[in-house]
């Protein structure tokens, strides 16, 4: 297994993740909401990152590349984290194609988790997948998630409403 560390994007990772991201295209978008033309270019990638860099300023996301070495091979963010009686947030993460089956996204995940738990002091991260992603589903649990249901038509991915699986793990 290779070893995987996360890092905080920066803008300067746009380049990179816009060629990712135009890599992974087909691999990706059975699992992602539609995506405009712009997301594939370094400007469209830019302009996501302002986005959330601003809201990692305003503890609203964590976003991370996840790297292999030092090459980033996929993304994963801590995303809508609310504080107050409910210190949760959701997390998001692919890793390229050409990296899967690696490890890489568990460890990500792993990491990730310790990060939310210690650094943000949440007590909950959610997450949740399509049916048919198995792989996903295994990283979950792997990293301690359970299932906690089923979400009827929860989220447009790939131009329609489908269901999700939804997990949570817990800080203690």
């Amino acid at each position: 297994m290779h070893r995987s560390v996360i890092r905080p994007v920066t803008l300067e990772d746009a380049p990179v993740l816009a060629t990712l991201y135009r890599r992974n295209r087909t691999f990706l978008q059975p699992w992602e909401p539609q995506r405009d033309e712009s997301w594939f270019t370094v400007p469209g990638q830019r302009t996501f990152l302002v986005e959330a860099l601003r809201d990692r300023e305003a503890g609203l996301a964590a976003p991370f590349v996840i790297l292999d070495g030092d090459e980033p091979v996929g993304r994963i963010t801590v995303s809508r984290i609310t504080r107050g009686a409910f210190l949760s947030g959701g997390i998001g993460y692919w890793v390229s194609l050409d990296h899967t089956r690696r490890g890489l996204a568990t460890a990500a995940v792993d990491a990730v988790k310790a990060y939310a738990f210690g650094e943000l002091r949440l007590h909950r991260l959610e997450a949740a997948t399509l049916p048919h992603n198995i792989a996903s589903q295994h990283v979950l649990h792997t990293n301690g998630f359970v299932r906690i249901g089923r979400a009827p038509r929860y989220l447009q991915i790939n131009g329609r409403w489908q269901d999700h699986i939804l997990f949570q793990v817990l800080a203690d």
